[in-house]
């Protein structure tokens, strides 16, 4: 479910991004309702309003990493797989983010220079409930980006 391409995280998700913009607000002394920082949230990822981003996300649940052998594919460092968890750990001192090593089904090229290769199938990354890293490539795409 995305818009575009930024992958909505779940609605619980989505509601505590909107209390965190309200406290962050507060804190510098701007104060706004939970009604208007939903609607800042829903045009953080490109809808009109709060109704239309609760309804592109219906009532998934939460992202689950710590399942162990569940099945993930996506995108890493521009090259598509499919997979397995291996092993996941939640960061403790950053919420809302995880440590997965993944096995890749088939080893991907994570190379992109023609005359050289470099072949990984093991790969362990750091994603947020959206299934992406922070860390970037250099033209600006998230490392890893897993589709659910």
């Amino acid at each position: 479910m995305t818009r575009g391409s930024i992958p909505l995280p779940s609605l619980d998700a989505l509601k505590d991004q909107a209390k965190r913009l309200r406290t962050r607000l507060a804190s510098e002394g701007e104060t706004i309702g939970h009604s208007r920082s939903l609607e800042l949230i829903a045009a953080q990822y490109g809808y009109r309003d709060w109704n239309t981003l609760h309804a592109a996300v219906g009532n998934r649940p939460p992202f689950n990493p710590w399942m162990l052998g569940s099945r993930v594919k996506g995108r890493y460092l521009g090259q598509t797989f499919e997979g397995e968890i291996l092993g996941v750990q939640a960061i403790a001192a950053q919420p809302g983010r995880y440590r997965l090593t993944m096995k890749f089904d088939q080893p991907v090229d994570v190379v992109t220079f023609e005359n050289f290769s470099a072949f990984r199938q093991r790969v362990t990354a750091t994603v947020d409930e959206s299934g992406r890293t922070v860390e970037k490539t250099s033209n600006g795409i998230p490392q890893l980006e897993l589709e659910w």
